[in-house]
């Protein structure tokens, strides 16, 4: 399983591995209990529960292997796929290597390539295939994006495996797609006055449509002339819009909600790329209570290395908000050769301001971390780091050492759990200001997560003070998940805090 670093998941540098397509904390709790790490158990099961095969490919892949059994002499990789025909009357003509199929016709090609239709014609010897009317295809290449698709009008040279097929509707990959036309290529699919969304009503609650819909598979998606659409109302359009394989596409449409700190809340965030690695990024929050509390940015990041100048309102999962006015930050992170360890290098500086405070914030430390020790469905984190920081407020210089032990354990589908032990010398008893800093020199984080069926989640975080010697948060959480939206629902006890939010359905 291909994993690699996240920093920042929880409230002290631990770094959790993500797997191959799946993207972090999608579900996302908004909380400082560490219960981020169940998100991320959550989103992994949602990733495979998408990827899982329906009775159709498992029959494709059962068909193409098959074919591959029966053939009766070695396999020439150099030539085109072998492909099998199947029909109620089949016309074949030896001398142009024409043929016409009629009444329920079945084509597959051993790379697992699936066509069907009611009338299909073609020519073995040019290598092409047509469909006038109605047809169904499936697509499991290895390598290839999965692809299940009704059309009109298809077109498939087998030997070049290249193809196009009009007025389609269907999924490449686990997006749902409408279009004009695709056309298939080997290293991309193109779709015209298409369509993707995640929803798979008939009325999507959200989607995007573009002129043009270029997917490359395992790389990216690049859409023309996009527009962002709720309900088949545009919200806002680009020229140029580009995803990356597995990127989440979740932050194109609002959040709303309710807390009561900050009463209704409207949360949305903004992408513009402005060069090759540059991407200036608008991230909305606009509460009742407060106003505008929105920040702003603009990062370079490329090969694991960012550096970052942003400005705006910023708030914790504690509540804690803070200004910067602006802040300059520099992060790197690597491998340590093929060792299963890492380290990280961060630096910020700037301007911060919070209740009447104005301070020249500086600090800067390096991390270590280990790739997770995973046994019998059980995970082991290990993390440890040394920061130093001024404040120039005060005069204050706080320095010291940071560790973590995080265990998880993913019994199924429908329980997980966590316990993790945490020290940072940076906390609310040293620090000049609350923003971001532990409650604690020392503390507990556990807590479990309940799937009650496939609309309904429950979720318990809680923090221990081994300083205080006593129970600081205890957060439950409840999330129902609609056809294409989600609610989530907060109760903090120890607070008596609620915070209920609704969003479309992450993808």
């Amino acid at each position: 399983m291909n994993r690699h670093k996240l920093a920042g998941l929880l409230a002290v540098a631990v770094m959790l591995p993500l797997p191959s397509g799946v993207a972090l904390a999608a579900y996302h709790s908004d909380s400082d209990t560490g219960v981020s790490v169940l998100d991320y158990i959550e989103d992994r099961h949602r990733s495979e529960r998408e990827n899982r095969l329906s009775d159709e490919q498992k029959k494709l892949l059962a068909d193409a292997k098959a074919l591959e059994k029966n053939l009766r002499y070695p396999l020439d990789k150099t030539k085109a796929m072998p492909v099998a025909f199947e029909g109620d009357d089949l016309t074949y003509d030896e001398r142009d290597g024409s043929f016409v199929a009629k009444g329920h016709v079945d084509i597959v090609q051993m790379d697992a390539h699936r066509f069907q239709g009611e009338e299909v014609n073609g020519n073995t010897k040019t290598q092409d295939v047509y469909v006038p009317d109605k047809a169904h295809m499936l697509q499991m290449t290895p390598g290839q994006s999965r692809i299940t698709l009704d059309g009109y009008k298809a077109h498939y040279n087998y030997g070049k495996s290249t193809g196009e097929m009009d007025n389609i509707k269907g999924k490449v990959g686990n997006k749902y797609v409408t279009g004009k036309r695709i056309e298939f290529y080997l290293d991309r699919i193109v779709i015209y006055e298409g369509t993707q969304t995640k929803c798979g009503a008939k009325k999507p609650d959200y989607q995007l449509k573009a002129k043009k819909i270029t997917i490359y598979p395992n790389d990216k998606t690049v859409m023309e002339n996009v527009k962002f659409c709720i309900r088949g109302t545009t919200i806002y359009s680009r020229k140029h819009y580009e995803r990356k394989a597995n990127e989440s596409d979740s932050s194109n449409f609002p959040k709303v909600g309710y807390s009561n700190s900050d009463g209704v809340y409207v949360r949305w965030d903004f992408k513009h790329p402005i060069a090759d690695n540059v991407t200036a990024n608008t991230n909305l929050h606009v509460t009742s209570k407060d106003g505008w509390r929105s920040n702003y940015d603009v990062t370079w990041a490329n090969r694991g290395m960012s550096t970052k100048v942003t400005y705006g309102h910023f708030e914790d999962g504690d509540n804690n908000w803070l200004k910067k006015q602006p802040s300059l930050i520099w992060s790197y992170g690597h491998k340590i050769g093929h060792t299963p360890f890492n380290y990280g290098l961060s630096a910020e500086y700037g301007r911060w301001y919070n209740r009447g405070i104005h301070s020249t914030h500086t600090q800067y430390g390096i991390s270590f971390s280990r790739d997770p020790i995973v046994f019998n469905r059980y995970a082991l984190y290990l993390n440890t780091g040394y920061t130093v920081t001024h404040e120039s407020y005060d005069k204050s210089r706080v320095n010291g050492w940071s560790w973590s032990a995080l265990l998880t354990k993913d019994f199924d589908e429908r329980w997980a759990a966590y316990a993790g032990y945490y020290y940072n010398s940076y906390n609310k008893t040293t620090s000049l200001f609350a923003y971001n800093a532990a409650d604690s020199a020392r503390r507990i984080d556990c807590g479990f997560s309940y799937r009650l069926d496939s609309k309904n989640r429950f979720v318990v975080g809680t923090r221990y003070d081994l300083v205080a010697q006593e129970w600081k948060k205890v957060d439950y959480y409840w999330y129902h998940d609609f056809h294409c939206a989600q609610l989530i629902l907060r109760y903090r006890s120890k607070e008596q805090q609620w915070n209920v939010r609704w969003e479309f359905t992450p993808w």
